[in-house]
């Protein structure tokens, strides 16, 4: 039977692409989101992959949206943490709600999904957790203390929970995109965009599909010896 793996933010943008190359690659897929309906409908539609709504910030939602899913789908054995969002703003500017608001979304969740999945992976004696983390949290970037803290704070999450999870055939990584086309990158002005792509050695913006594939190396069962890494995917924008 094939296996389960659960996307969060997994109805739009990179989340989006990595459900329909899981689905394409024979998984059973469940997308979580927060609140964007209509994004939700038309990707459920189109994609005829079922949608879980809860906020992924929550810990009590996460336990039981977890719950849900597999009564829906069976044991989830996948688990990627993408959902995101940007506040950005300098230091001096930023409100103590920006700051949690973003760390909540982005690095918390990676906490609650993992803790709700994590002890039937254990009984199971494997699974397969990918961390959607960021240029920005490896390089750090402008206006963006809360995304770039909680975005490194993934990396630092990924490495100590491979640690533990190898014994039990449990494998975490991170992929680490640059800037790709998506719909927070889109809101970027124009000129601001061109210097980015100025900046980047391959010509060009990250696509979607990009960042998936990075991911569908990492869930295979055949990539059993890798855990605790970050795979960079960023078009040579930074090398490490």
């Amino acid at each position: 039977m094939s296996r389960v793996a659960v996307v969060t933010g997994g109805t739009r943008g990179i989340g989006e692409a990595i459900c329909m190359a899981l689905k394409n690659a024979g998984y059973r897929v469940a997308a979580t989101y927060a609140g964007n309906e209509a994004a939700a409908k038309a990707f459920s539609e189109t994609s005829k992959i079922p949608t879980f709504k809860f906020d992924a910030a929550n810990f009590d939602a996460c336990q039981q949206g977890v719950k849900d899913i597999e009564a829906s789908l069976g044991p989830v054995e996948v688990l990627i943490n993408n959902a995101g969002i940007t506040r950005d703003t300098t230091m001096h500017k930023m409100s103590y709600e920006q700051w949690q608001a973003v760390i909540q979304t982005n690095l918390t969740s990676c906490f609650n999904m993992s803790r709700a999945v994590i002890d039937g992976m254990r009984e199971m004696n494997f699974g397969r957790i990918v961390n959607i983390g960021s240029i920005n949290g490896r390089a750090g970037q402008y206006g963006q203390v809360n995304y770039a803290a909680a975005k490194s704070g993934i990396h630092g999450f990924t490495k100590a929970l491979a640690m533990e999870g190898a014994v039990k055939g449990i494998t975490v990584n991170a992929v680490a995109p640059g800037y790709v086309l998506t719909d927070m990158v889109k809101a970027v002005p124009e000129k601001v965009l061109e210097k980015i792509v100025a900046r980047i050695p391959v010509g060009r913006l990250g696509d979607p599909q990009d960042i998936a594939r990075a991911v569908m190396f990492l869930v295979a069962d055949e990539a059993g010896f890798i855990t605790g890494s970050t795979i960079d995917v960023n078009g040579g924008q930074q090398m490490y």
